[in-house]
């Protein structure tokens, strides 16, 4: 295949994701109704078609790198114009309001799916795809909490026992999500560094702390994210954190708690067999062809088709029309199992991170930090840490968050008066929190409002280990 072929197909791609995001944008009327784009690839799927028909496997890569990383461009633009508006008086200087910390948590880009739908034709996750941009290359190194050797990472090593039709190991960051990373990073340069200069800009690990999953595609988004931050621009070698599997507070840790693992493995277990959930997945296996002994669900499925769209890898016809049911049930299936309504389960999900955001917004007030000059905290990790904060925060909409979603928390200071503020956005899209009396949060209000399940550590593993009389099987 030439060179000039190649481009070709990649131009039409790109034309194509082009026209079909702007015709989408303008049926959207907010950024919730972009948690999916599957109308578009929908829409998009004769075009695509004949584009595979026509290309070898390097054009088809080639292909799918331009379309996703295109409609995502695309996909982010509205999102970015409607927050602009919103967000420009905290961060002018004439403001009464000083921006004094800014705490960004998000879930990692686009990556390969963590299993495949079994029995179904299968897409080829090809290395070609993991081609990281020469943009998004910086100078880091991936340490314990401490400064000390990276522990070791059970987790990635469990995605690393098998492989992939095509040859890449499952939940391994794309170039399309590397892309998706280095624009956030341009986001957050543009609101604290260009249009506001909060932030230096050039990397210093006094100004930024960048903790991650130690799962590589967290710490790759962390990389990337960084990149976009700064273009490039450090001094030093940036410093990427992480822990222990055991000790881990950036996801639910069914391992390292006890009573997690007992509640939520019973909870994810019964989470299928729900009557609505139960009937539409035993429908959806047999419009599949999936045979009944395989052990498959809605989490499962979506997680597989989504990473397959986003990549404009193609994915079994029969799911065109069942598109709107697979996220629905999977978004079903995560609140059965986090069960908002609980107190005691998020608490175990999030709740010594959201004690971890609210010591770093005490410290900085107080002036107590051993990093009196930093400014900015960035916590890569991943849906499953998200969603279960945006349940705490009162904000979760029944919509699983996408690739590259951010929650970001920015502590305001009035700069007469002194008195404190937390403003919350998702997205790029400012939010009112329940029990806050408005977009600025004062902190009181915001620290009531997670005052129900944040959590020290010493609680957090007294909770855990508090198993006896548990009610769950």
């Amino acid at each position: 295949m030439t060179h000039d072929f190649i481009n070709n197909l990649i131009f039409i791609a790109e034309a194509t994701a082009r026209k079909l995001a702007a015709f989408y944008q303008t049926r959207c009327a907010h950024w919730g109704r972009y948690r999916s784009w599957w109308s578009v690839r929908q829409e998009a799927k004769a075009a695509m078609r004949n584009l595979w028909t026509k290309a070898s496997v390097l054009g088809s890569v080639s292909v799918s790198m331009a379309f996703g990383s295109v409609l995502w461009s695309q996909k982010k633009t509205e999102p970015d114009q409607m927050a602009s508006s919103s967000t420009m008086a905290s961060t002018n200087p004439d403001s009464p309001y000083e921006l004094k910390l800014v705490q960004v948590l998000f879930r990692h880009g686009a990556r390969t799916p963590l299993k495949s739908i079994p029995d179904v034709m299968e897409a080829q996750w090809a290395p070609n795809l993991l081609e990281p941009p020469a943009h998004t290359h910086i100078n880091y190194v991936v340490t314990d909490l401490h400064g000390g050797p990276r522990p070791p990472a059970p987790v990635e090593d469990s995605y690393r026992s098998s492989i992939l039709t095509g040859g890449t190991f499952p939940g391994q960051l794309t170039t399309v999500g590397m892309q998706q990373l280095y624009e956030l990073g341009e986001r957050l340069r543009k609101r604290y560094i260009v249009e506001n200069p909060f932030l230096s800009p050039t990397f210093s690990p006094a100004e930024v702390y960048v903790r991650s999953t130690n799962i590589v595609r967290t710490i790759e988004s962390a990389k990337c994210l960084i990149a976009g931050l700064f273009q490039q621009k450090q001094k030093e070698i940036v410093p990427i954190l992480t822990t222990e599997a055991e000790a881990e507070i950036l996801y639910p840790n069914y391992h390292g708690c006890k009573l997690l693992k007992i509640l939520g493995g019973h909870r994810w277990a019964e989470s299928s067999t729900l009557p609505d959930i139960a009937a539409d997945l035993q429908s959806i296996q047999s419009a599949l062809g999936i045979a009944t002994h395989q052990h498959i669900d809605f989490i499962l499925i979506r997680d597989d088709m989504v990473a397959r769209e986003t990549h404009g890898l193609p994915c079994p016809p029969v799911l065109d029309t069942w598109r709107n049911t697979v996220e629905q049930r999977a978004v079903d299936m995560i609140c059965h199992i986090y069960e908002p309504g609980k107190r005691e389960n998020l608490q175990l999900c999030v709740g010594p991170l959201l004690h971890t955001l609210m010591v770093n917004i005490e410290e900085k007030l107080q002036g107590t930090s051993s990093e009196p000059n930093r400014k900015l905290f960035l916590y890569s990790a991943h849906d499953t840490t998200l969603m279960p904060c945006l349940m705490a925060l009162g904000i979760f909409d029944m919509r699983w968050p996408p690739y590259a979603a951010d929650i970001t928390l920015e502590l305001h200071q009035h700069r007469q008066n002194k008195e404190a503020f937390v403003k919350v956005s998702y997205i790029g899209q400012d939010q009112h929190i329940p029990g806050c009396s408005g977009v600025y949060c004062p902190l009181q209000e915001f620290k009531q409002a997670l005052s129900a399940y944040s959590l020290t550590s010493e609680l957090y593993q007294s909770l855990c280990n508090s198993t006896e009389g548990s009610t769950e099987p």
